[in-house]
């Protein structure tokens, strides 16, 4: 079974998780206002408009077999909630960054990060966590249904296009597919810090085009 991750829309870094949740689930709601007009048992009931739906789930850390202090991969979550990202026009406002949550190829979840709880429950002698579980509840920000299908190797978010890589690509055959010029890797290079192009790692996610 793939392994579920959190994306970064704003910077396209990968986040795995350890261990595949056991569950998760989806809340979603519809605002509706009551009639004012009275005489009935029942008022009549007029559509305001639907509120996102939100997903909460509960993700497990453990390290005890490795010795490492746990909150090397907590904390990389608890940094999707730091507000550090700077808006676009002349306000210039800081914010956290937006998320996507996937698991599979075919359905992600675009939203933030509306709260997070971490539990530490196991620690070695000298008190380093080496077991935690993490309660995020995330907000959907954009309605997947109402956008028209993707290639699940590419999405999209916050004016940019991301790329998963596979096994076995390279930088030019990226460049290529994406953008329609192999020769356009050196952009993708830039873009993404990339210091070795041959060792790429799969399942890293790129941007490929902010400017888009």
């Amino acid at each position: 079974m793939p392994k579920a991750f959190l994306e970064n829309v704003d910077t396209g870094d990968r986040i795995d998780v350890l261990f595949n949740p056991k569950e998760y689930k989806i809340a979603k709601s519809n605002g509706w206002q009551k009639s004012k007009t009275s005489g009935g048992n029942v008022p009549a009931m007029t559509f305001q408009n639907g509120n996102p739906a939100t997903l909460t789930l509960q993700l497990f850390f453990d390290t005890y077999e490795k010795k490492e202090d746990v909150r090397k991969y907590t904390n990389k979550i608890a940094d999707l909630m730091a507000v550090k990202i700077k808006e676009g026009g002349k306000s210039k406002k800081l914010r956290p960054p937006f998320v996507k949550f996937h698991w599979g190829l075919n359905w992600t979840f675009k939203a933030v990060i509306t709260s997070m709880n971490q539990n530490f429950n196991l620690f070695m002698q000298n008190g380093t966590p080496v077991r935690a579980t993490v309660d995020i509840t995330l907000q959907e920000i954009e309605d997947e249904k109402a956008k028209p299908g993707q290639n699940p190797t590419s999405g999209g978010g916050s004016g940019r296009r991301t790329h998963v890589v596979e096994a076995g690509e390279t930088l030019d055959m990226i460049a290529f597919n994406e953008l329609g010029d192999s020769n356009a890797w050196r952009s993708i290079a830039d873009l993404n810090h990339i210091a070795n192009p041959l060792a790429l790692r799969p399942g890293s996610i790129l941007v490929v085009d902010p400017e888009e």
